[in-house]
């Protein structure tokens, strides 16, 4: 940790829709297994990153609290999202009571339905719990993962407060740009996962091209595009060295004729499921 707890990088911060702050550049921790969390979100909260996005599926919630709980950075300073399991959203209230306990917080800044699971009819449920726990002020902000435009217009319908956030599979190849226009049109800020295409978009010519001329990685190049169009993005990495490199990308700015030749790498390459059939239970 710094000796003064400031991170050698300034991450630029959104205002969601319902005025918190989220820094743009947060620290995600999908796919790293429960016993090295720990020391990841410790390195990770150690160079600079604010904000950690975890989820009750990834089994490392507790990996997580027992990082921030050792930090020594007061909890205002920190950003935490965890989502609900999918196989619990008819039981959302104590659901998020066990992601709170894991994490060892009072109160959680982001909490997300993870997928809409359509099959189950039960994401409208789920959201009037979430609605509750968010009038109690036991979280700060709520949102959704993976709703694509049928699922916001169904949710929207029949709720009384707008999603904050969707956190979707957003990468130079899957850009999703209708669902992430429709989102913002509604106030909901986009929050990308899978921000590199799990590695896959950074051997792309144009991106080591531009890589090249602002002497940087092709990861800070994807990010960077993350950040100049508007995506709150969460990389994950266990490598130190990447972590640094990734908060780094916050000091690039792209041109706007830069931000397209990216744009233009759309080619719809999906790489997790799809979320209009998406029904496993994550338990």
């Amino acid at each position: 940790m710094t000796d003064s707890n400031t991170p050698a990088v300034a991450v630029p911060e959104l205002t969601l829709n319902n005025g918190v702050s989220i820094p743009q550049l947060g620290f995600g921790v999908f796919q790293i297994p429960p016993e090295e969390t720990r020391i990841s979100v410790t390195q990770a909260l150690a160079t600079g990153y604010r904000h950690i996005d975890t989820a009750a599926a990834y089994r490392n919630e507790a990996g997580v609290g027992a990082a921030l709980a050792e930090s020594g950075l007061a909890r205002e300073e920190l950003f935490i999202t965890t989502k609900l399991r999918n196989g619990e959203q008819g039981n959302t209230r104590a659901a998020f009571e066990a992601s709170r306990k894991a994490l060892g917080l009072d109160w959680i800044d982001l909490y997300l339905i993870h997928w809409p699971v359509p099959s189950q009819g039960l994401f409208t449920q789920a959201w009037k719990e979430m609605e509750s726990l968010y009038a109690e002020g036991l979280i700060r902000a709520i949102g959704v993962s993976n709703f694509l435009a049928p699922h916001l217009d169904e949710l929207l319908a029949n709720s009384t407060v707008v999603p904050a956030v969707n956190q979707i599979e957003l990468h130079p190849s899957l850009q999703q740009s209708e669902l992430a226009a429709k989102s913002r049109s509604h106030g909901i800020a986009v929050q990308a996962y899978s921000p590199l295409g799990q590695g896959q978009d950074l051997d792309n010519q144009v991106i080591a091209e531009l890589a090249a001329n602002y002497d940087a990685t092709p990861a800070q190049v994807v990010l960077a595009w993350h950040l100049g169009t508007g995506n709150i993005v969460i990389p994950k990495t266990v490598t130190p060295e990447r972590m640094r490199e990734n908060l780094a990308a916050a000091k690039i700015q792209l041109s706007d004729t830069d931000l397209q030749r990216i744009s233009a790498l759309e080619n719809g390459h999906r790489i997790g499921a799809d979320p209009a059939v998406a029904a496993f239970t994550q338990m």
